[in-house]
């Protein structure tokens, strides 16, 4: 089993630990219903060192990271990020990440459970002859997320955080240390991403809680990343994503620029053109109930239309929601559809939680 170097402070602050992926990872500190309000309305501290971190280099390097993902990384200004997919021949999603442009190099932020697959389709594919590195046993990663993350965090940095743009990242120094800070997350909240040397990993842990206490800063587990994560309608690998999905009826045509070569291109194009058979939908319902994943997806009539892939009850929105396929036919926003004992579910524009604090950088964007 693997630990990322914060496995003493999950223990220490009474983390639940679970195998996920062969890391042991805290699912919650506290509850995970405390852990999504904190994010929700303070903010909260994820260790996300167990990602995957996979740096490229080398002549023409950016000309083999634009032909490995759907997004343009010559669209990219230096230190701007950007979220995308690798895919297969057939357009299926290898894996869905975000990619940093930084000086002299790409660092590719790719998760957990894909690791050494995605470093194999990675140097399979290299025609470029580029340095391709896996550094994620290297470097550590935290994500603080919240309303309040901006705050907390200009008092332990004299950089201007406030410079720093949604998907852009710098390298500044906090508690002193080097390191590279991202506005970017999982969670619908406005907040960051650091990246340094796992040597500082206590230090940093440490310092957060001992002087984030006026911001009621708490610990997160993966049990409220996950669930923030589904209040905004964003995909989870493994569940709603994988190899036999492909990134348009996964609702992220958005990352996949047509105007350039990749891998899969010739694919997807005929995939496009012929019409999409299913979508991925937002499903809202009333009530108490649980959406389960893989459960099936009925019609008013009774024929099956599709199928959950993920699913719980929201804490913030205090009903049932989930993320599943559906028949094309029935994916209007709208759509009442039905599970199994007559629970009814309305088919909703995503995502499901309207409020995050990223909000204001999507008015900024357009």
């Amino acid at each position: 089993m693997k630990k990322t170097p914060f496995y003493e402070k999950h223990l220490e602050f009474n983390g639940k630990i679970i195998n996920f992926f062969s890391y042991l990872m805290p699912i919650s500190y506290s509850t995970i219903k405390e852990e999504v309000l904190a994010v929700r309305n303070n903010c909260g501290l994820f260790d996300v060192s167990h990602m995957g971190r996979i740096e490229i280099s080398g002549k023409n390097y950016k000309e083999f990271v634009n032909y490995l993902i759907t997004n343009d990384v010559f669209s990219l200004k230096e230190y701007q990020a950007c979220y995308a997919c690798m895919l297969t021949e057939d357009g299926g999603i290898v894996d869905d990440l975000v990619c940093y442009n930084l000086p002299e190099r790409i660092l590719l932020v790719v998760n957990c459970a894909n690791i050494e697959k995605d470093f194999f389709h990675i140097v399979s594919n290299n025609k470029f002859n580029c340095d391709v590195k896996n550094i994620s046993d290297d470097i550590c990663q935290l994500a603080l997320q919240g309303k309040k993350a901006e705050a907390l965090l200009a008092k332990f940095t004299d950089f201007d955080l406030k410079s720093i743009n949604f998907y852009f990242a710098k390298r500044i120094k906090v508690f002193g240390i080097p390191m590279l800070v991202s506005r970017t997350g999982y969670t619908g909240e406005d907040g960051f991403e650091l990246y340094f040397e796992r040597q500082y990993a206590h230090f940093v842990w440490d310092a957060f809680f001992e002087k984030g206490k006026d911001f009621s800063l708490r610990p997160c587990g993966l049990g409220a990343r996950d669930m923030l994560r589904l209040e905004m309608g964003y995909c989870l690998y493994g569940q709603d994503i994988d190899e036999d999905k492909n990134p348009l009826e996964a609702n992220l045509s958005f990352v996949v620029k047509f105007n350039k070569d990749f891998i899969g291109k010739s694919a997807l194009k005929k995939i496009k053109e012929n019409g999409l058979k299913r979508k991925l939908c937002g499903i809202k319902f009333d009530g108490k109930v649980i959406p389960r994943p893989k459960a099936k997806i009925y019609s008013k009539e009774k024929k099956e239309i599709g199928f959950i892939t993920s699913g719980t009850f929201s804490f913030t929105l205090n009903c049932g929601i989930a993320l599943g396929y559906v028949d094309s036919n029935y994916s209007l926003v709208g759509n009442k559809v039905y599970l199994e004992e007559e629970k009814i579910g309305e088919i909703v524009k995503l995502p499901f939680y309207q409020y995050g604090s990223i909000k204001k950088f999507k008015k900024e964007e357009k």
